[in-house]
């Protein structure tokens, strides 16, 4: 798989690598196995969200606006 890049995305990516003493391939594995892994963690939990949704478990706005107004304004 090839991905193009803009031309400032590339100068921008090279730059980074040679700062981090990797290669731009190097560098880019490991933004995307990042990226991957941040965004399965995402939708297991937006899964988990909206399973408590359905099963009823959630909190009123009432009551975050509640507990928000007591940490903010102690």
């Amino acid at each position: 798989m090839e991905v193009r890049l803009q031309p400032e995305k590339e100068a921008q990516l090279a730059q980074i690598a040679a700062e981090r003493g990797l290669t731009k391939d190097q560098l880019a594995q490991q933004v995307l196995d990042r990226y991957l892994e941040d965004d399965t963690h995402f939708v297991e939990a937006v899964n988990l969200g909206l399973a408590a949704a359905d099963r009823g478990e959630f909190v009123e706005h009432e009551e975050v606006e509640a507990k928000l107004n007591k940490v903010l304004r102690p």
